[in-house]
């Protein structure tokens, strides 16, 4: 008598969310996109709505500067990236991906402490959902989007912490807003 073969199932996809307001972007962000995407089948770059945060540049424009990026990332690990935007909470933007991991950045204690917080929010609101810390590497650690945009407003030299064609998106929204 033969036993029927087992059916080998197949392994569950680990999707992740990397979301932020990325205004703009900065290869502190792109780090952790690229080490993210690693760590899992599929990543979902998620673009915050955020009005509160009053981004200098439309979500629009964020969305496709991440996507502007992507291909020299995906060329490097081979990853599954996808850039979305959501208007909603953030375990709720997990949800509608298809997600169940949250990566988050930290680059300096102060990131620590907010993520912490966040991270109790967001386990009360879906224990299914694991957030994931990445730490920035050493030479990003010191770059955030809101430094970026004070440099360039005073005509810095940003071109060390954004790719091109973000620093040439940034430059002209802020000559836009000057005039």
């Amino acid at each position: 008598m033969s036993t029927p073969a087992s059916t080998p199932t197949a392994a569950p996809r680990r999707v992740g969310l990397y979301a932020g307001t990325f205004d703009p972007v900065t290869v502190g962000h792109l780090d952790v996109i690229e080490r993210a995407s690693r760590l899992v089948d599929r990543l979902i770059i998620g673009v915050a709505h955020n009005p509160g945060k009053s981004p200098l540049m439309p979500l629009d424009e964020r969305m496709e500067c991440v996507r502007e990026a992507l291909p020299a990332i995906k060329a490097r690990t081979g990853g599954d990236m996808t850039v979305v935007s959501f208007h909603s909470l953030l375990v709720e933007a997990v949800r509608a991906n298809g997600a169940t991991l949250i990566f988050r950045g930290l680059r300096v204690l102060s990131d620590f402490d907010y993520e912490v917080q966040m991270t109790g929010v967001n386990r009360r609101l879906d224990s299914a959902i694991e957030t994931v810390f990445l730490m920035a590497s050493e030479r990003t650690q010191f770059i955030s989007s809101r430094m970026v945009k004070e440099i360039a407003s005073y005509h810095g030299d940003i071109s060390e912490f954004v790719t091109p064609y973000t620093q040439a998106r940034l430059l002209a929204r802020l000559a836009e807003r000057a005039g």
